[in-house]
């Protein structure tokens, strides 16, 4: 059943939204700051897009196809909660990735309180982290305005800094 926020929708990842997936993650400017860099090739997208799939299907949450109330039917990015392994530890992970269409509106943001809100307020959830490449300023001020607050690095990248931690916390 999608969900909503002031401009978005949100919704469970479908087979449907591959060539979307593929069109945003294989954009150059959206992996900027993705060590990996932009996805090279439609199986990439179709693996992550069948593992988003599978959480949806084992957890009954995860990363949601995200569009604005306006264009319901066009697919601005994917982001949420779910589950991830932060090198060799499972805990509930906030991310996201927009078009670029869809840079400078605030989106992320709105969809990081939104995430935040379901997993906490829906879910119980005690704890939620988020995990960011040190010069990526936009995305480190997205979750400082959603509360969540530094905790750590992560040496999840060879020869290279390693990447902020944050957190945020239930409230009560």
């Amino acid at each position: 059943m999608p969900m909503s926020s002031a401009q978005l929708i949100y919704r469970a990842p479908e087979p449907d939204d591959l060539d979307r997936l593929f069109a945003i993650y294989s954009d150059p400017r959206t992996q900027l700051f993705n060590p990996s860099g932009p996805m090279t090739d439609e199986a990439q997208a179709a693996g992550m897009l069948e593992g988003w799939i599978e959480h949806w299907e084992t957890h009954g949450y995860g990363w949601w196809a995200i569009a604005r109330k306006d264009a319901p039917e066009h697919i601005i990015g994917f982001g949420g909660i779910g589950l991830h392994d932060f090198m060799g530890e499972q805990r509930i992970n906030l991310g996201y990735r927009f078009a670029v269409e869809a840079w400078g509106k605030g989106f992320a943001t709105e969809m990081g309180r939104a995430a935040l809100a379901f997993g906490f307020s829906s879910l119980n959830l005690g704890d939620v982290y988020g995990y960011v490449r040190p010069t990526h300023a936009a995305s480190i001020r997205v979750l400082e305005k959603i509360g969540m607050k530094r905790c750590g690095e992560l040496d999840d990248v060879p020869g290279q800094a390693p990447s902020l931690m944050f957190k945020g916390v239930a409230a009560g």
